[in-house]
């Protein structure tokens, strides 16, 4: 093929999260026009109305949305959930069908049922789609199925570090074709324009000077049975921590009982009002921010554990969602306990963590571009 040949790409994305993680190879897609054209495919929480709406980041960020694709219920016990799963790959089924030969690659990334539901769909369809972040593994969570599901059903794979490589061998075959190319969300973390304190606290109100500790917990899906307990343990060790310092909760995902998380957060807010903030999506820079500006880092979330390394934070890791997960040494694991809870905080919350990321490759969009191009031209 020659050289000059243009590489038309499809995006799904499902999620802020997805979206934020995104971000650095869209801007540099952007950049290499004359060689990329790209489309996104936004679906799941983006085009919800119950979830923030958060195709309007997409749009805020300076890309048009040319396809848009609804399929998340609002309930979210265990049917909700395969229900949504179900729709979403019927929808696709279409979407596939009409656009089989739109895309040379569509990319595709982490580990979300929507997503895996989009990528099965267009198997049929023999769509090339090519795998960001796959091979990583997180025990306690039924995200851990999808992502090796999305990976099977991938021609090309994107990975973080060197040990997903044999993984996704192992899980596709040893003809894999894998390309290390670093986490994409620190792609340019370091040289990020992040919100100042003043503009932090203005667009928020919530005063960075202030001491708070950012909270991003999730449902373990593996355990749903166990939801309400972990919800009381939550409840409980956040109730002793708030006495000592201002909590800033990001609210959870779509996941199977993330209400139950919701609603004990929002008891919480009604008690301690001036003490604790829900926020329903920061974006990626002001979350960021708020990643920096914050003394400790608790929950379940893969940002404490691919992205708060670089921005030299201590992350307690509650329970078994992100069991197996490759960390840096911020990281400290602690059960569903709120006694063991508040004792890992009040030993890590006035420490500052001067570490590696072990996940940090520079120029990480660079690297995925300049792999499509090796692959498609």
């Amino acid at each position: 093929m020659g050289t000059s040949r243009i590489i038309k790409i499809g995006i799904l994305t499902s999620s802020r999260a997805d979206f934020g993680i995104y971000l650095p190879l869209l801007n540099q897609l952007k950049k290499e026009a004359a060689s990329f054209d790209f489309s996104i495919i936004a679906f799941g929480t983006h085009v919800s109305p119950f979830h923030g709406n958060t195709i309007d980041e997409i749009h805020a960020n300076g890309f048009d949305v040319p396809y848009q694709i609804g399929s998340i219920l609002l309930s979210d016990d265990e049917e909700a959930i395969a229900t949504s799963y179900a729709l979403t790959a019927m929808k696709f089924a279409n979407f596939w069908s009409e656009h089989k030969k739109t895309f040379d690659c569509v990319l595709c990334l982490g580990d979300r049922f929507e997503m895996a539901a989009a990528v099965i769909a267009g198997l049929p369809f023999n769509i090339f789609f090519a795998h960001i972040h796959g091979g990583e593994t997180t025990l306690g969570a039924i995200d851990n199925v999808y992502r090796h599901m999305i990976s099977l059903a991938s021609k090309l794979h994107f990975v973080s570090a060197k040990p997903f490589i044999e993984r996704i061998k192992s899980i596709v075959g040893d003809d894999a074709i894998c390309y290390l190319v670093g986490a994409l969300s620190l792609d340019d973390i370091d040289q990020m324009e992040l919100p100042s304190k003043s503009d932090f606290k203005t667009r928020w109100n919530i005063n960075p000077d202030d001491s708070f500790i950012l909270v991003t917990i999730h449902p373990e899906t593996k355990s749903n049975l166990n939801a309400s307990e972990h919800v009381t343990v939550i409840e409980t060790a956040l109730s002793e921590l708030v006495l000592e310092s201002n909590l800033v909760i990001s609210m959870p995902n779509s996941d199977t009982y993330n209400s139950l998380f919701r609603q004990s957060f929002e008891k919480l807010k009604n008690k301690f009002p001036h003490k604790i903030y829900l926020i329903e999506n920061f974006g990626r820079p002001n979350y960021f921010a708020a990643m920096k500006f914050c003394k400790l880092i608790l929950g379940n979330s893969s940002s404490g554990i691919i992205e708060a390394a670089s921005l030299n934070k201590f992350v307690i890791n509650i329970g078994d969602r992100q069991k197996g997960r490759l960390t840096s040494e911020n990281v400290f694991h602690v059960s569903f306990d709120a006694a063991d809870i508040i004792k890992a905080v009040n030993t890590l919350k006035d420490k500052y963590y001067t570490g590696d990321n072990v996940y940090k490759i520079n120029n990480a969009a660079i690297n995925i571009t300049e792999s499509l191009k090796k692959q498609f031209h």
